[in-house]
């Protein structure tokens, strides 16, 4: 099990450079997320012995029974799901990075818990770029209203933003999804002027299109399927 993970992540890693070259970018500029979504800790473990350096996770109660047995030891761990804000509390202090803010109230909740704590908690701003019903993130043009909250908060640092396009979006769909978020990320760090905000992670693609979304920009790909193989069924 475990060399199978480990040739998926050299033939990832090798991929993300063949992108990141084509697109005349570094590859030393992309992270790769393994999506640990209902894997286990041994995958986890072995995930990170292949030299992944980031687990993203969906769930909060998959990331807690993990955090509680050091199954992400050794590397860091960023919340990449929808996020209740009466789960906040839950994870504030125990990942690096939510990738999943998309309004005022979780801004909010997330300013509160990281007060209790004394930190500041890093967060990217998830934005639905392709305007769907059922998925989470904020529309494109209510994103001024939450840069423009961050002014009110002194626990709370944005990096970014992230996006998870529609599945069904064929190649030249994606590009341009891509496109238009890498084009929001780019208005974000220009209308951010404080220095506490820095500005550098943009989050998109997974296991069926990363390397289109470095190509388009994407400085952190999500992947999970193309890492671990078909997921286990949700309990």
């Amino acid at each position: 099990m475990s060399e199978s993970i480990v040739q998926n992540v050299i033939k990832i890693k090798e991929n993300i450079e063949k992108a990141a070259l084509k697109s005349g970018r570094n590859p030393m500029e992309i992270t790769l997320i393994a999506a640990s979504k209902t894997q286990s800790s041994e995958k986890i473990r072995a995930a990170i012995q292949a030299g992944i350096t980031v687990c993203g996770e969906n769930r909060v109660q998959e990331l807690l029974p993990h955090v509680e047995v050091n199954s992400y030891e050794g590397a860091q761990v960023h919340f990449i799901g929808h996020l209740q804000t009466n789960k906040v509390r839950q994870i504030v202090g125990k990942v690096n990075m939510i990738q999943s803010v998309d309004s005022v109230r979780l801004l909010d909740e997330i300013e509160k818990q990281a007060k209790k704590i004394n930190i500041v908690q890093d967060v990217l701003f998830e934005v639905n770029i392709g305007r769907e019903d059922n998925k989470g993130g904020v529309m494109p043009e209510n994103l001024q209203e939450l840069i423009s909250y961050l002014d009110k908060l002194e626990n709370v640092r944005l990096r970014g933003l992230m996006c998870i396009p529609p599945a069904l979006a064929e190649e030249d769909e994606l590009r341009t999804f891509f496109a238009q978020t890498r084009q929001l990320f780019i208005d974000t760090k220009s209308k951010i002027g404080d220095n506490k905000h820095y500005i550098d992670c943009l989050s998109m693609g997974m296991s069926g299109d990363y390397m289109i979304a470095i190509e388009e920009g994407a400085t952190m790909v999500r992947v999970g399927t193309a890492i671990f193989g078909q997921r286990p069924p949700l309990r």
